[in-house]
């Protein structure tokens, strides 16, 4: 309990931030924060006209609503994930002369790219429209899948930016996993194409398939997300995120001779 109200009374400073961060990432460019839309927008369209070749035997209806689905909530992910690594770097100065808990980073990082998600979501709204797919009920679970990817993001973010500070090499190492991830979840392709195969048991221990799965099920295929899977992968998430909390607690001690 001391961690949350360590965190209630620095609120402005994680406030502060988190619009850092939102602004910042694109201060001084012609379109600000509209790259938020440009950037995955303009990705989704790459990956719809490219990867449909690569699939000739899959048949998706409204290929590019589906693909938009996958690589808004995959752009966050990989997002917070690189910036989160290098935060505590990125942050020497102040480390060095104020103190604060240091957790305030990595969580603002996750949270600003969380924030950048729930705007981009404008576009899968769009293309839910225009390809006449809708919305349904099933999307009041929105919530508890965005909760479990915050949770999972936040627990690797604490765990690869301490690494980071003791291993300047970890960041490239983690950039290199994060690229060959994206093969193993199911963003652009659906798991029915892996049905009954050994591949398919491999992917599904990426917990973000499971997440991914579930974005797919409550907007494109609007059909409830696999519960049985979707509460193993939000226990497994709350899990990391307290030991990888309580890891960077203890590498946080050497924070300021370090950077």
């Amino acid at each position: 309990m001391s961690f949350f109200k360590e965190l209630y009374n620095y609120r402005e400073l994680l406030k502060s931030n988190v619009k850092k961060d939102i602004r910042g990432k694109y201060k001084g460019s012609f379109l600000g924060i509209l790259w938020s839309f440009v950037n995955p927008l303009l990705m989704t369209l790459v990956y719809a006209m490219v990867f449909p070749f690569l699939m000739r035997s899959a048949n998706y209806e409204h290929y590019t609503t589906f693909v938009v689905i996958g690589v808004l909530a995959w752009n966050w992910f990989t997002t917070s994930i690189a910036q989160g690594t290098y935060t505590v770097l990125g942050n020497a100065g102040i480390i060095k002369k104020v103190y604060f808990p240091r957790e305030i980073l990595p969580i603002s990082v996750v949270t600003s790219g969380l924030v950048n998600y729930l705007i981009s979501c404008i576009i899968i709204a769009i293309f839910l429209i225009a390809s006449g797919i809708g919305f349904s009920k099933y999307l009041l679970f929105l919530p508890l899948i965005v909760i479990t990817q915050y949770l999972l993001t936040l627990g690797i973010v604490f765990i690869t930016s301490a690494i980071n500070v003791y291993v300047r090499d970890f960041e490239y190492i983690v950039n290199f996993i994060i690229q060959m991830m994206f093969y193993a979840t199911p963003i652009l392709y659906s798991m029915d194409i892996f049905k009954g195969s050994k591949i398919a048991d491999i992917i599904k221990l990426n917990p973000m398939a499971t997440i991914m799965n579930s974005y797919k099920d409550i907007m494109y295929w609007q059909q409830a997300p696999m519960w049985g899977n979707l509460l193993i992968i939000l226990g497994f998430s709350i899990m990391l995120c307290i030991l990888g909390r309580l890891f960077f607690k203890k590498l946080a001690k050497g924070f300021a001779e370090e950077v």
